[in-house]
């Protein structure tokens, strides 16, 4: 297929081009995103990928958004079984209520491929505004969004010199701060359950201040202490049994969220560790629940609603026209629980 040469923010992408770029004819074009099924797979393969390349949004959605108010807001995120994130929309769909918007809300899964053709299909029904998730996006979604002029804002992110809209906190020097903090107590044998890093740029840098702050105390980074694991209660207790398999344990552990955090913690006591006499834990988020544990959990505060707020103000801001600040930081909290203590002795 021949290479696409870039085509400037804004420019309009018609049916002529796509079927130009895919070597098809624009019947045939018309045929893939109406009816699929019938057409041949190749043909479908070419003309999606074109779609894709282009950021080609369907002559109806464009007029929509040209000529008119939806009044539709939509919103990105990576699932809905995570209470933070639940939380988050929450908030949101309140602020955007209280500017007599809707909400249109979808579900990537932490797939990018899948938010970007999420994002098309909140486009294409004519949504005027898109709320997402984290800074790593593919470079197909930004194009997408920068050619349709839809105003877009990443959320639960913060870079001073971010190249995109944010609002958010830096991931990176939360979870440094965390351990800090156990390092202050007087622990030197730290361990971690990290979010999967592939394509989460969150629990990338939150694994990356974990490192950073261990490795300017001039302590070990122990891999075997450091794993991986999907956010859930379940894999925060086998991520525990993982960095405790061995006869060399770590004193402390901090978890890429809460959830992580409170499966550590129920699973302790099966493999006859005490919280906090043998091991601390410490979490990400400061779900309801973690304050309910027991023992209640230390962690790291996210004000979830302020973000989600900012993030719509920001939004409607820019869809009237305001000049808005193009990145903006909420501050985290160090909620210190009963989950930590001092190292036991040696």
């Amino acid at each position: 297929m021949p290479r696409n040469r870039l085509h400037s923010p804004g420019r309009k992408v018609g049916v002529r081009e796509v079927a130009r770029l895919a070597g098809v004819s624009t019947a045939s074009v018309s045929r893939v995103l109406n009816s699929p099924e019938a057409v041949g797979i190749e043909t479908r393969m070419h003309v999606e990928a074109a779609v894709r390349q282009l950021g080609y949004i369907p002559n109806s959605a464009a007029r929509a958004l040209s000529r008119q108010r939806t009044n539709n807001i939509g919103a990105i995120v990576p699932t809905i079984d995570n209470a933070i994130f639940a939380s988050s929309i929450q908030a949101l769909q309140k602020r955007v209520g209280e500017r007599g918007y809707s909400l249109l809300l979808a579900v990537s899964g932490y797939d990018p491929q899948t938010e970007y053709d999420q994002a098309r299909s909140l486009i294409t029904s004519g949504v005027e505004a898109i709320s997402l998730l984290g800074e790593y996006h593919l470079p197909e979604t930004y194009a997408l969004l920068q050619r349709a002029s839809i105003p877009f804002v990443n959320t639960y992110t913060y870079r001073a010199d971010a190249p995109y809209p944010c609002v958010g906190f830096d991931n990176r020097v939360a979870a440094s701060r965390a351990t800090r903090y156990l390092i202050d107590l007087g622990h030197r044998r730290i361990g971690m359950i990290a979010g999967i890093e592939q394509d989460n740029d969150r629990a990338a840098a939150r694994l990356a201040g974990v490192r950073e702050a261990i490795t300017e105390a001039g302590l070990p980074i122990v891999e075997a202490w450091i794993v991986q694991q999907p956010y859930a209660i379940g894999d925060g207790a086998a991520g525990l049994r993982r960095i405790m398999s061995g006869t060399d344990r770590p004193t402390a552990v901090l978890c890429g969220n809460d959830l992580l955090a409170s499966g550590a913690l129920l699973e302790a006591p099966s493999l006859g560790l005490r919280v906090p006499q043998d091991l601390s834990i410490v979490g990400f988020d400061d779900l309801e629940l973690a304050a309910q544990l027991r023992p209640s959990l230390t962690t790291i505060r996210v004000p979830t609603a302020e973000m989600s707020r900012l993030a719509a103000d920001y939004l409607f801001g820019t869809l009237e026209g305001q000049a808005m600040p193009r990145n903006t930081e909420v501050s985290v909290e160090l909620i210190t629980r009963e989950s930590t203590a001092q190292p036991p002795p040696e």
